[in-house]
């Protein structure tokens, strides 16, 4: 089967990963929050995003490369954090990090992910990125930095953007927990998916593996109906940044920043990139779409800036590098590679989005991602959403 014949697109990847996937799956990871407004902003504001084509130039072979964080790359986007991505699809990290790793783009693993930093040492690659939930205990903090640097990881991601968690209903709904137990009526979701099915119960259902050890640690310490989380988690400020400042050697890049006067105490605790996003819609549901709060932080700031929420297409990252954005990270669309066709899908869009890169850049008149030419206003179009 030609995979570019059947699934050209993430809209395609998307239906394909809906079939396969049980709902209560689904849910977890196409879902916002509340009416899931902000979800819809930021696709309806990136599509009110356009250019002027540009004619005559001749035959043309982009360059698809940018340089970020002082590293060269051969695409401008990469991976962006999931937790329990293994919910998904069985081994989600290693298919994902394995194909980042290929393609030379970045890779970025949850703390809360079903796999830990040690599983995910050897499919890493130079590009490997550890999104740190903020744990309140400093020497469990202390524990993980030296967990993800030995298993090499080279940035640390703080995401700041979830000081309490958010309701999601339409996962509670699903009926789905955490951890994910398999209720009657799950069951019956997961019988009418047999590949979903049968990759499981090879692996078995996921779990937060590096939290293992400090649940152990500390299990006098959790009633037995406590998350993890109450165990771990706080909501960081300002001398939080700074500890990790002093403490991680390498980049350091804040996940969740809408604000602009946000950017400059970032900017002088010396954090090396901000990183623009409302957690794609799943934390609040009355937050500016991304990219309208891109150009504003872009403004603010001399740092390099990360864009993600609602990115789909090598469009939308042109979108957001023409605003402001020196690279794209993609979550979601990634994850309906793995839903659609599992070990092969992050591959598979991976050379999509190349195609794309190179399809839009020529209609631009771009030799060089740098060319890009200044963003015009496109009227805004519907996009209902389909839950």
């Amino acid at each position: 089967m030609d995979l570019h014949s059947t699934y050209p697109s993430v809209p395609d990847l998307k239906r394909r990963a809906r079939q396969r996937l049980p709902k209560f799956v689904w849910e977890y990871l196409d879902s916002g929050t509340g009416t899931e407004a902000t979800k819809t902003r930021n696709r309806t504001a990136l599509d009110a995003v356009g250019f002027l084509p540009s004619i005559l130039h001749g035959p043309q072979t982009p360059d698809l490369g940018t340089r970020f964080l002082g590293q060269d790359f051969p695409l401008p986007f990469g991976i962006s954090p999931v937790g329990m991505s293994g919910l998904i699809w069985p081994d989600a990290e290693g298919h994902l990090a394995r194909a980042a790793a290929e393609a030379g783009i970045p890779y970025s693993l949850s703390t809360v992910a079903s796999q830990c930093p040690e599983d995910l040492a050897p499919h890493l690659g130079d590009h490997g990125w550890f999104q740190l939930y903020p744990p309140k205990d400093e020497g469990i903090r202390a524990d993980m930095l030296n967990r993800v640097r030995d298993a090499g990881f080279k940035a640390l991601i703080l995401t700041v953007d979830v000081p309490v968690a958010s309701r999601r209903e339409r996962q509670t709904r699903s009926g789905l927990t955490q951890p994910p137990k398999l209720t009657p009526r799950l069951l019956a979701q997961v019988a009418m998916r047999p590949a979903w099915a049968l990759g499981m119960a090879r692996r078995g259902m996921p779990h937060m593996r590096m939290l293992d050890k400090y649940v152990q640690a500390a299990s006098g310490a959790l009633s037995s109906t406590a998350h993890v989380g109450y165990l771990l988690r706080t909501s960081p400020d300002m001398s939080y940044v700074k500890w990790l400042r002093d403490h991680w050697q390498g980049p350091l890049l804040i996940k969740g920043v809408l604000r602009p006067e946000d950017a400059d105490p970032l900017e002088r605790i010396g954090v090396d990139a901000l990183w623009v996003s409302n957690h794609a819609g799943r934390q609040f549901d009355g937050a500016p779409s991304s990219i309208e709060a891109l150009p504003r932080i872009r403004a603010a700031t001399r740092l390099p800036l990360i864009f993600d929420s609602g990115a789909e297409s090598a469009l939308d990252i042109l979108r957001a590098r023409a605003l402001g954005a020196d690279f794209v990270m993609m979550a979601r669309p990634f994850h309906y590679a793995l839903g659609a066709l599992g070990a092969k899908g992050p591959a598979h869009l991976i050379e999509v989005l190349r195609r794309d890169l190179v399809a839009n850049m020529g209609q631009l008149g771009m030799e060089r991602l740098g060319d890009l030419p200044p963003a015009i206003p496109l009227p805004a179009l519907p996009h209902p959403m389909t839950n």
